[in-house]
């Protein structure tokens, strides 16, 4: 294993031992395979999510660009943001 990424938190190889028979003695040796796989598909589905949360932020994005209002100078912008605004109290 590379050394640098122990480091990083400061973890020893002592303190890793002891980190690995605390949760053998909390979860047991049939459980953290079971959790390992968890872990791993939680941090896949959140990718996931992160990648399409960025695909829809483009989506918006260029939908925007094709919008009726891009054409609209800023007066007439704020003129069509106040009606909206008076149809939504109504």
């Amino acid at each position: 294993m590379n050394n640098t990424f122990l480091f990083i938190w400061g973890l020893g190889t002592g303190e890793i031992i002891a980190i690995v028979a605390i949760l053998f003695l909390l979860f047991g040796a049939t459980r953290l395979p079971q959790l390992a796989k968890a872990l791993g598909q939680s941090k896949k589905a959140f990718k996931e999510g992160l990648d399409e949360g960025e695909k829809g932020d483009d989506k918006k994005l260029n939908a925007g660009k094709n919008s009726a209002l891009s054409g609209m100078s800023d007066e007439e912008l704020f003129d069509e943001a106040r009606r909206r605004a008076q149809e939504v109290r109504k």
